[in-house]
């Protein structure tokens, strides 16, 4: 599994806006919709629940990112986007330091399986320092996704 096969082209934000935990989480969900997903749901329901989740520890994993996650009956399939922040993000990650590279995921309540296959799979990735700092030297969508789509596969 590559992230690739689950982060949305169209939903990756090379450069966010928001500078607040909740802002951030509200800027990449908001681009998973612009791109077409949640379609009769809510996506402010959405919001909840990966906040939800935020509140039981944070997703900040530390060297940088963070991995906002939750499970939710308005996605039929696993589903993500990749955000990086130039400025850093205060994320209450395990390191006390900035995230600057965030992965979201939402897959759906009965597909326990994909949910944990692809935090493994992320969490992963995102240990390799050089990966890392290529994400956050990355200005535009594309070079994201090329680099999504070189990354090793992750088993």
């Amino acid at each position: 599994m590559r992230m690739s096969d689950f982060v949305v082209r169209e939903a990756i934000v090379p450069d966010l806006k928001a500078t607040t935990k909740d802002g951030v989480i509200r800027e990449m969900v908001e681009s998973l919709r612009a791109a077409g997903y949640f379609k009769g749901s809510d996506p402010e329901d959405l919001i909840k629940a990966i906040l939800k989740r935020e509140q039981l520890g944070s997703t900040g994993i530390g060297r940088a990112v963070a991995i906002p996650h939750t499970k939710h009956s308005g996605v039929d399939r696993l589903i993500g986007t990749l955000a990086v922040s130039k400025v850093g993000i205060p994320f209450d990650a395990v390191d006390g330091e900035p995230v600057h590279v965030l992965v979201l995921l939402c897959s759906p309540q009965d597909r326990p399986g994909d949910h944990l296959r692809a935090l493994e799979n992320v969490a992963r990735s995102m240990r390799d320092d050089g990966f890392v700092r290529s994400l956050r030297e990355c200005t535009s969508r594309e070079q994201i996704w090329a680099l999504l789509n070189d990354a090793p596969l992750q088993w």
